[in-house]
């Protein structure tokens, strides 16, 4: 196969995938997760999703659960994993926008 052909196909294979990344952001922004140190709670994380902050989780001392908290909400409910936290905050903040 000449060279030129191979670097072709490189080529639309690399502006495929950045068309198919800029579709997908332009459809569901990436969640983001940042953390602040927090007196009463440790490390607080907090989930956005774009400029909106959609909740706060953390890991409790008392039992090692994850307490996720959406934003709006008087809700502290305990998970296993952090995973499942950030996933309450998620579809929270989805069914409030």
């Amino acid at each position: 196969m000449p060279q030129t052909r191979i670097e072709a196909q490189v080529l639309a294979q690399f502006e495929l995938e950045e068309y198919i990344d800029k579709q997908a952001q332009d459809i569901a922004p990436e969640f983001e997760i940042d953390a602040i140190h927090d007196c009463d709670f440790g490390i607080l994380y907090r989930l956005w999703w774009g400029m909106k902050l959609l909740g706060t989780f953390y890991r409790a001392d008392i039992d090692g659960l994850w307490v996720a908290q959406p934003v709006e909400s008087d809700l502290r409910l305990r998970y296993e994993t952090i995973e499942q936290a950030q996933l309450l905050i998620i579809a929270f903040g989805r069914i409030k926008c």
